[in-house]
């Protein structure tokens, strides 16, 4: 549960009970958080007239047992900028994703050169409606799902991200239902005593608007948005009543949506799925060394390595080299963001720590005859992407099991670091699946699943078949993912 009050930043002992009538940071007691006075005092330089806003507080702070990771979620009142069409709005502020005590009774204190917990928080702005005297509040409960997202699977976001809602962000019948992230245009990073603190900025978007950021990517998207008033303008502001999209409202975007993705392909590098894969090299009653990623079978747990590895294309994947490289198979996570990324996030895939490298002699990996790809409906209509946008361009792409370990990365010929060869091209580290297509399989298979392209045409399940290249996808329905032994 969560209490709105107002605050500036901190219950009892924090800016809002502040003693002393000075306004800065010497009026404020010693026992005030020194993280969350650094965030704090970013939100007083652009609002030095409200000292004390309206504030969405958990209740029963997560490390003490409770559910919601943020401590607070700041709302400001902000008058935009008439002179660049920018129109009156609220601005929400997170505190809890980076680290404000210092003291490890939620995040790991690495030292003040690094990111401060997960280096960042989260911010959003929605669009004042005319006679709206206080914030709505719904915006502290989508950021609080966000965070919790991130503390679970200890990804991080970066702007240009996509997050896929599907749902209406402030559960009414909007058809803002999914959202990007960006800088937010006015708040600058801090330096805080525990690590560096950015702040990510949450724009709402139509679902068409998500598929063009999933199928180009997140930034040209953002840059599009810009440039309509309507959808959210120069400072990317969120209008939960907007009817249309920016490609209705301007057909022509749609334009340089699509000579977009044929010049720079896709960022895209890898999404959360309903997915699995079996071997059909072997007899499924072979337990002794079974691929065992059977829906209804127990898979093999990824190991750490393996988990990081996936963990690292899907946090890094969006750059674009040369030489696409998958991230070596690192001994320790990397804490949370990685250190030395841009924060543009230009994509080397490459490790930035070589000590920690394990030579890829020392890692089993098994050759495969066949396999069988197996996608919900959802996950199958991104692999035309998958393969135009990704690999067609010398890139990888991979699917991430919500729903166990099992990961599928598909790899073209120009990425180094895959386990998968042109000599073996099905190749598996426990539960995780490499399948490496050459392009000229890639322009056939294009061809063969054409109709994913339109999912809504065709009947569950289905399924496409390269018996040559002992290789087999289905698409099924969820209910077969949801319920294994279904």
């Amino acid at each position: 549960m969560e209490g709105v009050r107002p605050g500036g930043g901190a219950p009892a002992g924090g800016p809002g009970s502040s003693s002393g009538s000075g306004s800065g940071s010497g009026s404020f007691p010693s026992l005030f958080p020194p993280g969350l006075h650094g965030i704090y005092g970013e939100c007083r330089r652009l609002y030095p007239d409200q000292p004390n806003p309206l504030q969405v507080t958990a209740i029963l702070k997560y490390w003490l047992g409770g559910p919601d990771p943020l401590d607070y979620v700041s709302m400001y009142r902000n008058l935009g900028n008439p002179a660049l069409n920018v129109p009156e709005h609220w601005h929400y502020v997170s505190f809890g994703l980076s680290d404000l005590y210092g003291d490890n009774r939620v995040h790991e204190f690495t030292g003040t050169d690094g990111p401060s917990g997960f280096g960042f928080e989260l911010t959003f702005r929605l669009k004042r409606e005319t006679g709206e005297s206080a914030p709505p509040t719904w915006p502290a409960e989508l950021m609080q799902g966000l965070a919790r997202y991130v503390f679970q699977s200890e990804n991080t976001f970066c702007s240009g991200d996509h997050v896929s809602w599907h749902s209406p962000l402030d559960n009414s019948e909007s058809r803002i239902q999914h959202m990007l992230l960006t800088e937010d245009p006015q708040m600058q990073p801090v330096q805080t005593p525990f690590g560096v603190v950015t702040f990510l900025q949450i724009v709402g978007v139509c679902t068409e608007e998500l598929h063009a950021a999933q199928q180009w990517n997140g930034q040209g998207i953002l840059e599009l948005l810009r440039t309509v008033p309507v959808a959210g303008g120069p400072w990317l502001i969120t209008d939960m009543r907007r009817g249309e999209t920016i490609f209705e409202i301007d057909p022509h975007l749609q334009e340089r949506v699509d000579k977009g993705i044929e010049t720079d392909g896709s960022n895209l590098s890898g999404v959360s799925a309903k997915c699995a894969w079996d071997d059909l090299s072997r007899p499924p009653e072979d337990d002794e060394d079974s691929r065992s990623i059977c829906i209804g079978t127990q898979p093999r747990r990824l190991s750490g390595k393996d988990t990081e590895q996936i963990r690292e294309t899907l946090r890094r994947g969006l750059e674009i080299n040369s030489k696409p490289v998958l991230p070596p198979i690192n001994s320790q996570r990397q804490n949370g963001l990685n250190h030395d990324r841009a924060p543009s996030r230009k994509d080397s895939l490459e490790s930035e720590s070589s000590a920690a490298i394990i030579p890829h002699e020392l890692i089993r990996t098994r050759q495969l005859e066949s396999v069988h790809l197996k996608f919900n409906q959802e996950s199958g209509a991104l692999i035309p992407l998958c393969l135009r946008g990704r690999l067609l361009h010398g890139r990888h792409f991979t699917y991430k099991s919500i729903t166990g370990d099992t990961a599928i990365t598909f790899v073209s010929t120009g990425v180094e670091g895959a386990f998968a060869t042109e000599e073996h091209p099905y190749a598996a580290h426990g539960p995780w699946l490499q399948i490496l297509l050459t392009e000229e399989f890639v322009e056939r298979m294009l061809e063969d699943l054409e109709d994913l392209n339109s999912p809504e045409e065709f009947k569950l399940p289905k399924e496409y078949s390269w018996p040559e290249k002992k290789l087999k996808v289905s698409i099924l329905p969820d209910a077969v993912f949801d319920n294994p032994l279904h």
